[in-house]
């Protein structure tokens, strides 16, 4: 028989992205333009964090603000009510330059793991596929490479039948 306590466990781990991890990308959008706290939402949303809870960003904002990671002004210039538009401060810029290192740091531990787990994939060989079809490449470079991996497999081929040749001899 089965409890109810046992009932309300998940079967599966429900993992998301860690609460700090909002700040970071908060102090990243902020670092790219200045902007009122329901635009940066809208940001945070389109960037993939998909359930933000009002009341706790504005709190988050303001809790920045006190720790100097942000700085708010009061915009009066629109006709509707005034509100207030975010900036990211020196201090906010050390602090997302932290949060780079260690998640520069953590993605190294995260690569490692998935070629452990999946030796088939490999972050690195996705990013570096990434920059190689994002990078223009010249008709040369396109034909030197092709031309590079045909020698290459000739070779490879040429060897593998000489060596056939060779022990077929032997065997006689």
């Amino acid at each position: 028989m089965v409890s109810k306590e046992e009932k309300k466990k998940p079967t599966s781990p429900s993992i998301g992205a860690p609460k700090n991890f909002l700040i970071p990308l908060m102090l990243l959008h902020l670092r790219e333009f200045h902007t009122h706290g329901y635009e940066l939402m809208e940001k945070l949303t389109k960037f993939g964090i998909e359930s933000l809870d009002h009341g706790n960003f504005y709190r988050l904002l303001r809790q920045l603000e006190k720790e100097n990671l942000v700085t708010s002004v009061w915009d009066t210039s629109s006709g509707g009510p005034a509100k207030r538009i975010y900036s990211i401060t020196e201090a906010g810029e050390k602090y997302l330059d932290m949060w780079a290192h260690s998640l520069s740091e953590y993605q190294k531990l995260l690569n490692q793991f998935f070629n452990l787990y999946n030796p088939f994939f490999s972050a690195n060989t996705t990013n570096s596929k990434q920059k190689d079809e994002a990078a223009p490449k010249s008709a040369s470079t396109r034909t030197n490479s092709a031309s590079s991996k045909a020698k290459s497999q000739a070779a490879s081929s040429k060897s593998k039948s000489t060596r056939k040749t060779k022990q077929s001899k032997s065997k006689e």
